[in-house]
């Protein structure tokens, strides 16, 4: 059975699989890799596709899954950005199709989230950064919006949700569109386990549970719905290039005015003393010792 379809537009390839399901339900978009090395979400994502392609009675309307957004970076093993044209794939919705080949790339997903009634964004800590597990909620759109995503968020296991102000972001792109979305961040440093796989798997399943895009008698094995602590996030990027030693560690709660971690040149000079401006929660920081500038050296 052939499971992905191609759909090409001015060059651009996006391989994707859909699920058309036996009863009437709702059209949910998921896609994975759009950081070609954020291994744990590409897997899972592969392994669901061939999941729910064999069992499509399970399915109530249609489940539209991309595995790999990015896949020149995935064959390349190059973090963040798209070979193709040096850009962020991320950082560049909702795209144009005349414009380079990330803006392509982000037009085709554009016009998929358009066409949904929920989108999932799975990402998994590149292979510069270190992090525990989270969710992001768009905060930057209709009030309703978010609230739809934030109920969606509280069926994936994990203790921090993160409310984003930002409208960048397949996730934000989408949800200042109309389409509710939110992004799970599982994984990191180019690695991924089987434990990691079988977790997203099952944040996955239970917030497609909870949107009723599967069938009730198949919802077992699934996330309750969870409280979450509710943040908002403040990113400290590195003001020049240096090496990144960090004070703390993801997960860990830090105090305003705490140290949080200190960039040094090679002659072994303070560059950057970075310090807590608030209370909050490690999500994720540089996880190699040279960080170039302009890179997020920690996220709290």
């Amino acid at each position: 059975m052939t499971l992905y379809k191609t759909h090409t537009c001015n060059g651009q390839i996006l391989e994707i699989c859909t699920i058309q399901g036996s009863t009437p339900g709702p059209k949910i978009l998921i896609t994975a890799g759009i950081h070609g090395c954020e291994y744990v979400g590409i897997e899972t994502a592969k392994r669901l596709s061939m999941e729910l392609s064999n069992n499509a009675h399970r399915v109530c309307g249609c489940i539209t899954i991309i595995p790999c957004v990015n896949r020149e970076a995935f064959y390349a093993r190059v973090p963040a950005l798209n070979p193709n044209d040096g850009l962020n794939i991320n950082r560049v919705f909702p795209g144009s199709t005349s414009g380079s080949a990330s803006h392509i790339l982000a037009a085709m997903i554009t016009q998929l989230q358009d066409e949904s009634d929920f989108y999932i964004d799975m990402h998994g800590g590149d292979l510069h950064e270190r992090l525990s597990p989270y969710v992001y909620v768009p905060g930057n759109c209709k009030p309703n919006i978010t609230a739809i995503a934030r109920d969606a968020a509280s069926y994936v296991d994990v203790p921090v949700r993160v409310l984003s102000d930002a409208l960048t972001g397949a996730y934000n792109s989408a949800a200042a569109r109309g389409t509710p979305s939110i992004l799970i961040e599982r994984g990191h440093g180019g690695r991924w386990s089987e434990e990691e796989v079988n977790a997203y798997r099952k944040d996955i399943v239970s917030v497609l549970a909870h949107l009723g895009a599967l069938h009730p008698s198949d919802r077992t094995d699934i996330n309750q719905a969870r409280k979450q602590r509710e943040i908002s996030a403040l990113y400290v990027g590195a003001q020049a290039d240096g090496l990144w030693y960090p004070s703390v560690t993801p997960d860990q709660n830090v105090s305003k005015g705490e140290l949080l971690g200190v960039l040094h040149n090679f002659d072994g000079e303070e560059v950057q003393v970075v310090r807590a401006e608030k209370d909050g929660c490690v999500l994720y920081m540089t996880g190699t010792l040279f960080a170039p500038v302009g890179v997020d050296l920690i996220a709290y």
